[in-house]
């Protein structure tokens, strides 16, 4: 099993019981309404909590991590607000078909070498609770950022899962190794963690800048910075990342050279087929223009850079009015500028 996962580009590979439940953890954070506006995530929480309440005949869990670590430095572009920085894990190729290309190919393996056996693959956009499989499946902890963390691979792995009716013997459950390290909590610009191991995710700022349909709330703006796609502070902290091996990621995320340091200025005039164009294949066109574009009104406002007040001002008057709003905010924001 794990070479042939490994053929297939997973760098981790683990099982864990089908039994398992972590629907009182779910339920708390429900119920403090950390999940904001994401309803799905309500909606199937029974389907969520254990991988038997979505498909009763489960009985293993076969939970695999691909590689995306980096070899620049995440944090680099702070320094640069003329610049968008898009989180690591979205400079590349769509990691849902990547990784989903992969699960398939795995899946079939193993359906041939045990005839009879039934299997469902996932990757994100099914109720998965993909972190704590992964930690019980031994690949990697949940951190106190709440993202797995492998001593491997630090914070940059891709997490799927092959649901089998196959009993197979689980792995044991990876310990904790966050300690008394709590550069993850410091580093978050929005105080988005409440308490360790626990996300507020209406104060996240890849919750904001991805998920989040409306105005961003102007408390959270001058934190957001460059920021127009995800935000990987909180990862890309963790000690654990020295043991990263960026020649481990599949080549396939490897960053698109208009990806990694995007101007602002040219971002700012994408019109809708543009913007369809330039992010095919990439998970960024899940958002579309409007959120993007609006995202890159609030760097531009941050960016202090006044070469970009035309486009700006041209934007004031978008059919849009999330867009219309930020732009709004935006030129407010460099005409003040000293």
């Amino acid at each position: 099993m794990i070479e042939r996962a490994r053929i297939e580009g997973f760098a981790a590979v683990g099982i864990a019981p089908a039994t398992l439940d972590r629907g009182d953890r779910l339920d708390q954070w429900l119920a403090a309404g950390h999940h904001g506006t994401m309803e799905w995530m309500e909606s199937r929480a029974a389907e969520r909590a254990s991988p038997q309440g979505l498909w009763p005949a489960a009985k293993s869990v076969i939970a695999l991590g691909m590689s995306y670590a980096p070899e620049a430095d995440p944090l680099a572009l702070a320094a640069h607000p003329e610049r968008g920085r898009v989180s690591v894990y979205a400079q590349g190729r769509d990691y849902h078909d990547t990784v989903k290309k992969a699960l398939k190919r795995l899946a079939r393996w193993l359906v041939a070498e045990v005839p009879g056996s039934e299997v469902k693959v996932f990757v994100d956009t099914a109720p998965v609770m993909e972190k704590p499989l992964g930690e019980a499946a031994g690949i990697g902890w949940q951190g106190k950022h709440t993202n797995l963390v492998s001593r491997a691979h630090g914070s940059w792995l891709f997490l799927g899962a092959i649901y089998t009716t196959l009993e197979i013997t689980p792995d044991a459950p990876h310990p904790d190794r966050c300690g008394s390290c709590d550069a993850c909590q410091r580093a978050c610009p929005t105080d988005a963690f409440p308490e360790p191991y626990r996300l507020d995710a209406r104060r996240c700022i890849s919750y904001l800048t991805i998920e989040h349909a409306g105005p961003i709330p102007r408390e959270f703006r001058k934190a957001i910075g460059n920021r127009i796609y995800g935000c990987d502070d909180c990862l890309a902290v963790c000690p654990w990342n020295k043991f990263a091996d960026a020649a481990a990621a599949n080549r396939a995320f490897l960053p698109r050279a208009e990806l990694a340091a995007p101007s602002l200025a040219g971002l700012l005039q994408l019109d809708d087929a543009a913007f369809r164009s330039l992010f095919s294949g990439s998970p960024i066109k899940r958002i579309g223009r409007d959120r993007f574009v609006r995202n890159c009104l609030v760097a531009a406002g941050n960016s202090g850079d006044l070469s970009l007040v035309p486009q700006v001002r041209a934007l004031a008057d978008d059919p849009h009015p999330v867009v219309a709003e930020a732009a709004a905010w935006a030129l407010g924001e460099l005409t003040a500028a000293p």
